[in-house]
């Protein structure tokens, strides 16, 4: 239960003035989050368990748009992801002044303004060579998918979410991997992908269940890459 009484005018402000525009929630995105926060935190939950085939009738929309915006959400660090099973998944659906990046500031008059400056999680990592090599750096020299140890010369960025899907260019949908699982991979969702690894060898059933875990701590933001602040410059894209 929530120990705070929550003030829902204010919680719905701070979401259409501040939280929705700063992010660029599409449509869907913005009524799956006001759905879900309606059905837990303004309901004194902190969690909330419920799977696609609840959320999609009562929102109007099929299972696929559902499931996207789900995990769009999850990527964007609006929902917590806590568990995801054949059940559905366990969330923690944040208030606008609780998702970094995205607090609200207001003026003397008590108006809501855009907070300025961009943090981390609004970084576009394919922008400069530094924010590219980081994601490298984060894998350590290893495929994310495969494992295997891949020279430097040799890696290249995937989007766990292709970009056809909506993927974004955050280090919660980029990771290092060789050119053969970039290219086997294409526009397929990453878990199957690491199945399909799996069944063909490439991965025992220790390190495919590690990935796995990988993936689900990939989308919920705790994989963040390392560096310099100086390094994040908001200077224009270069090649590798």
């Amino acid at each position: 239960m929530e120990s705070k009484k929550l003030n829902a005018v204010q919680v719905w402000k701070e979401f259409e003035d501040v939280l929705a525009p700063r992010l660029r929630l599409s449509l869907i995105e913005r009524t799956v989050y006001s759905h879900l926060l309606r059905h837990s935190r303004l309901e004194g939950k902190a969690r909330l368990r419920f799977s696609i085939l609840w959320l999609a009738p009562n929102i109007g929309v099929s299972d696929a748009p559902a499931r996207g915006a789900v995990r769009r959400l999850i990527e964007k660090r609006v929902l917590r992801l806590v568990d995801r099973s054949n059940l559905g998944h366990v969330v923690e659906v944040r208030l606008p002044n609780e998702i970094r990046g995205a607090r609200a500031q207001t003026d003397a008059r008590g108006a809501v303004k855009l907070p300025g400056g961009a943090g981390l999680d609004d970084k576009d990592f394919l922008a400069t060579r530094a924010l590219r090599l980081a994601i490298h750096a984060r894998e350590r020299g290893a495929c994310f998918y495969c494992l295997r140890r891949i020279p430097k010369r040799a890696h290249c960025l995937d989007h766990v979410v292709p970009r056809v899907r909506s993927g974004r260019n955050s280090y919660c949908n980029l990771v290092s991997c060789c050119l053969e699982c970039n290219s086997a991979k294409r526009e397929r969702a990453a878990g199957d992908f690491l199945r399909s690894l799996y069944r063909e060898g490439h991965l025992t059933k220790v390190e495919f269940t590690g990935r796995l875990r990988a993936l689900k701590a990939l989308a919920a933001g705790q994989l963040r890459p390392a560096f310099h602040p100086k390094e994040v410059g908001s200077g224009k894209r270069k090649t590798a």
